[in-house]
């Protein structure tokens, strides 16, 4: 019957397959209940679906990278176009309002998916109209790509389909023991969808079994409702032990070369020969709550009803009732109890942890921190140090604090006790209002090229004059120190970043390295030097000329000599004459 089924599938009528002696895919991946199978040979998209329908599923659905990964091992390589079971009904429409099938829908009637594999993108704008299917691909050069989805008419011919098929039960393959194996024990399985082989992570009801050389023939089936089969067949009794321990559900024994199947004490074995009975129960099972004890067999009538631990007997001897363990003395728990049904539940009081059933008092983790100013819990045993307003942690030692201020003007930071005690950031200058304002660096022509003030420090644009032309720095025209060496004159003017942060560059500033001093600098520090020495030597002439001159005489005193005699020739002559 099925070779009937499948030749009238992939008839040449119906599909334009050649017609084998044995039609089966060209390969099949089965996943618990779910199957997927390749069958190769022209064919449209109609006459594809309609062969899927008659083994009982339909066109591949591909919604997750998991199916996509399947069909790739399918192709195993193979430069195939098939079709799967996706179509654009007829009529146009607007792809940008259909999410990621474009307006395509399953065959199932749905278009819900997490998975889409264009090989192409969609214009934008252009409506997409069909009747349009898709076929998938992943022919590359020189290796084979991730299949790709196509959009192709669904009357044009590819080279093959997958169907998707689902199953309500499947079977594991057969477990064979390594010696049987090893002396030539094999089984060859045969798929309701036509595959057959050896190698099948699992297999659909239906599926067959053929075990040779010992002539056996297995059937996996699964009773209504259950999604896990067994291996069966109508003969009833063991089969070898070796082969899925001969079929029995609970012991398999194989003497003079008879196997039989074992079953517990008080179960018998059923009519088939493998499975086994639930065992009788003593009647007292359905008068006990949880427990019965039957009594000797001498007094079949005599029973003993038993509780669970954390439960007693009732009054009637027969129900169980949940003890208080609580209420034990002593308490079971170092601190609060919970009772709960058979059991109990130990907690901790607030500010305690169990710890291998004790309840230990949890530490502050700011117990005995050197925060200067104040700290902060991070967790049950980390904590940080933080600071006050317009101070921020030191980089190198968190633990103290400093002032900080990224803004044109801040409060200074002033002693309580004497207001006029105040102190602000590096690169700021208290004003009458106790405020720290920025000190514009610019207004003292410190770059030769653009200036940039910042909160609390300056920033050059170097011109194209200058060495460092079109870089950023505090000084462009850096002092020579040998070689095509240069050295950046720096000066503290704060800054405006908080401790700790990176430079522009990225790089952590370092102090610059002790450099011997250039010969033009030794004679520069000469000249000024002596320079120095004269201008001293020259005050000193002028303030002793200054001490003998005559405190009557005018300050024009030090004029020209020629100056100096007329004006004394004039003041004797007017001088009168004493009698």
């Amino acid at each position: 019957m099925l070779r009937v089924l499948f030749l009238g599938v992939l008839a040449p009528a119906g599909l334009g397959l050649p017609a084998p002696l044995q039609p089966r895919p060209l390969s099949s991946q089965c996943i618990e209940r779910d199957c997927f199978a390749l069958f190769q040979g022209p064919a449209t998209f109609l006459a594809a679906s309609q062969a899927c329908e008659r083994l009982q599923g339909h066109l591949m659905t591909v919604r997750s990278s998991v199916a996509a990964e399947v069909i790739s091992l399918l192709l195993s390589g193979g430069g195939l176009r098939l079709w799967i079971g996706l179509q654009l009904p007829p009529g146009c429409g607007d792809p940008g309002h259909h999410g990621p099938l474009r307006g395509f829908q399953w065959v199932t009637g749905d278009n819900r998916t997490s998975y889409s594999k264009w090989a192409r993108p969609h214009s934008d704008g252009a409506p997409l109209c069909g009747p349009l299917c898709v076929a998938i691909s992943a022919a590359g050069d020189p290796a084979p790509m991730e299949p790709a989805w196509e959009e192709q008419q669904c009357g044009a011919e590819a080279d093959g389909f997958l169907c998707e098929l689902h199953y309500a039960a499947s079977c594991r393959p057969l477990a064979v023991e390594p010696g049987a194996a090893a002396a030539g024990v094999a089984v060859t399985y045969s798929t309701p969808f036509g595959d057959r082989g050896a190698d099948f992570q699992a297999l659909p009801v239906g599926s067959s079994a053929a075990v040779a050389p010992l002539g056996l023939e297995l059937e996996c089936a699964a009773p209504p409702g259950e999604a896990e089969g067994r291996w069966v067949r109508e003969t009833p009794g063991a089969w070898a032990c070796s082969v899925e321990s001969g079929g029995c559900q609970h012991g398999c024994n194989e003497s003079a070369g008879e196997s039989r199947c074992l079953c517990p004490a008080e179960a018998p074995l059923q009519a088939d020969g493998r499975s086994c009975a639930e065992p009788a129960q003593h009647p007292c099972h359905q008068l006990c709550q949880q427990f019965c004890v039957p009594g000797p067999p001498d007094a079949p009538t005599n029973y003993t009803c038993m509780c669970a631990t954390g439960y007693r007997l009732a009054a009637d001897q027969h129900q169980c009732e949940d003890v208080d363990d609580c209420m034990q003395v002593p308490s079971p728990c170092p601190q609060n109890c919970v009772n709960e049904q058979g059991s109990f539940r130990c907690n901790c009081y607030p500010g305690y942890e169990q710890q291998d059933g004790e309840c230990v008092e949890l530490q502050d983790p700011c117990f005995g921190n050197k925060c200067e100013y104040e700290c902060q819990p991070v967790g049950r045993s980390e904590h940080r140090c933080v600071c006050a307003e317009g101070f921020v942690p030191v980089p190198h030692d968190p633990n103290r604090c400093q002032m900080f201020c990224n803004r044109t003007s801040c409060p200074a930071d002033c002693d309580p006790n004497n207001p006029e005690s105040c102190r602000c950031p590096d690169g700021y200058i208290l004003d009458e209002s106790s405020m720290c304002t920025d000190i514009d660096e610019c207004s003292s022509d410190l770059c030769s090229g653009e200036c940039r003030n910042l909160p609390g420090s300056y920033e050059c644009v170097c011109g194209p004059n200058s060495v460092l032309a079109g870089q950023i720095a505090t000084d462009c025209d850096p002092i020579k120190v040998g070689g095509d060496r240069t050295e950046e004159r720096t000066e503290d003017g704060g800054s405006g970043e908080p401790p700790g942060s990176p430079p522009p560059g990225g790089a952590t500033p370092r102090p610059p390295p002790a450099e011997p001093l250039h010969s033009g600098v030794l004679v520069g520090i000469s000249i000024a030097s002596l320079s120095l020495v004269v201008a001293l030597l020259a005050l000193l002439c002028h303030l002793r000329k200054k001490q003998g001159a005559s405190l009557a005489e005018p300050e024009y005193k030090c004029g020209a000599p020629g100056k100096e005699a007329v004006l004394r020739r004039e003041g004797a002559e007017r001088t009168p004459q004493r009698l």
